[in-house]
């Protein structure tokens, strides 16, 4: 049932455009079937955010059936439970950051093998360096249950937009949902080409740390934003797939 005419335009705007994000990581295999959460605030106004609800798949969420909960944990609106975990690592990032809208938390194979590394993430090519020194890092603590490991999120994430959560997994974050999954997206692939790379066991070319900032510069660009170009494409591409991420 499209519940649209209970919510205002922003929200509205936001629960379609977050479930599309579930759905696009569900296209692009960064799911685990029914865990890992993709958030985002509920609007503006709010001082809320938007969590899948517990037990669905990536592709089964829709803009209406997407959870209300506070920066306390606490459901405000919608039906059904939460994974308590999504409120831990994702409450912190809400919390310390006020403009961060989305945060994207993955368990891909080749993210979970990368942050199993001593060394950790190594961008060596052109589509890697926007997370050239870029990167932050949070040790594991078990189970993310505990309230209490929210400060240590927060505090190792600072201010960057992609931290590695050692022997766990990846998280972006972004000034809107389109800039997150761009960044999930680009930071999957980076720790695929690495694998790739350390595989075949031959010497590897590794740009100088001047040409690697520059590079990352140029991601900087306005002209360049991650997510304003990809995201209309994205959703097109939803749409030729008859997703029910508007329902």
């Amino acid at each position: 049932m499209n519940l649209k005419k209970d919510f205002n335009e922003e929200e509205w705007r936001n629960r379609v455009n977050l479930a599309a994000c579930y759905h696009l990581a569900y296209h692009f295999q960064m799911t685990d079937i029914i865990w890992n959460h993709i958030t985002a605030k509920t609007s503006e106004q709010k001082e809320t955010f938007l969590i899948n609800q517990f037990g669905l798949r990536y592709d089964e969420v829709t803009a209406s059936n997407l959870l209300e909960i506070d920066l306390d944990g606490n459901i405000v609106s919608g039906e059904g439970n939460i994974n308590y975990t999504g409120y831990i690592i994702h409450g912190a990032v809400h919390k310390a950051r006020k403009e961060i809208n989305c945060v994207m938390h993955t368990h891909t194979r080749a993210g979970l093998a990368i942050s199993c590394l001593k060394d950790g993430l190594k961008p060596t090519f052109q589509d890697a360096a926007i997370f050239h020194n870029r990167v932050s890092y949070h040790d594991w603590q078990g189970m993310s249950t505990e309230v209490e490991e929210c400060k240590d999120i927060a505090k190792n994430l600072g201010k960057n937009k992609v931290m590695i959560l050692r022997n766990h997994g990846l998280l972006t974050c972004g000034e809107t949902i389109g800039e997150a999954f761009i960044l999930m997206y680009y930071l999957d692939k980076t720790c695929k080409n690495q694998l790739d790379t350390m595989s075949t066991g031959k010497p590897i070319i590794v740009p100088s740390d001047n040409i690697m900032e520059y590079a990352a510069g140029q991601y900087e660009d306005p002209r360049f934003r991650l997510g304003h170009h990809e995201w209309p494409a994205l959703l097109r591409l939803l749409d030729q797939k008859n997703s029910i991420y508007k329902n």
